[in-house]
């Protein structure tokens, strides 16, 4: 069935899937549900390799597709009782699924974000836990591995500015935007990521919210670095 936001939802055993419809034809005749497991990628020998942080990302390269898969952790104190189980307030509030939208409409917009590819989520009784699937950006690294690398030039800390002022000027408002989220190729063009709990927003003080979090960030990353690779954090 094809929705609204012009993604197919698939119907599965434990919940439902969302995705884009022309990036799963190559992969037809897989079950959809595979394509969230990490061993399945394992198993065929593409799943090439695993990022650490709040939640679990593993890069997927196969001939079929250039591919990051997230599965969504709890953060916090509550990840004491649940690391990835959610309470079920309705499809339309699953987190994947809300991000896939955002990205979605983001990515029809031209702006510098992953392209969404799908998205699922498992419901179990008034819980659920879920995944998403983005294109891979290719040939780059979070801004706080680049800077703990050497220092970033005029031109790259410009076209930081300018993917973050274009988001903020779509209304777009990224929850948690730090130096980790940010991705510079090594051709010095910049990406946003991990648009987990982000929404559309009306101009607001949001947008100097987002850009105290990136300070803040990019303060912490540089206060074992050399003096240059931060200044304002001097």
């Amino acid at each position: 069935m094809m929705t609204k936001d012009g993604g197919q939802r698939i119907v599965t055993s434990t919940g439902a899937v969302l995705a884009d419809p022309g990036s799963l034809e190559s992969l037809a005749n897989v079950a959809v549900e595979s394509l969230f497991e990490p061993t399945f990628w394992a198993s065929r020998g593409e799943l090439v390799d695993v990022t650490a942080g709040r939640g679990a990302a593993w890069f997927i390269s196969s001939p079929h597709c250039q591919w990051a898969l997230r599965h969504y952790r709890r953060g916090g104190l509550i990840a004491r009782l649940s690391t990835d189980r959610y309470v079920w307030r309705g499809e339309e509030r699953v987190r994947a699924f809300t991000e896939w939208r955002l990205l979605a409409e983001l990515t029809r917009r031209g702006l510098p974000v992953p392209k969404p590819i799908a998205a699922r989520y498992e419901r179990l009784g008034f819980t659920y836990r879920c995944d998403l699937i983005t294109e891979r950006i290719s040939d780059a690294r979070p801004l706080s591995a680049v800077l703990s690398h050497a220092p970033l030039t005029e031109y790259t800390w410009r076209e930081v500015g300018a993917a973050v002022a274009r988001l903020h000027a779509a209304g777009a408002d990224h929850a948690d935007l730090n130096a980790h989220n940010i991705l510079v190729s090594g051709g010095g063009a910049v990406s946003v990521i991990d648009f987990d709990r982000g929404r559309l927003r009306s101009p607001g003080a949001w947008a100097l919210k987002n850009l105290s979090r990136l300070h803040r960030s990019l303060v912490k990353v540089a206060c074992r670095l050399p003096p240059e690779r931060f200044p304002a954090a001097a």
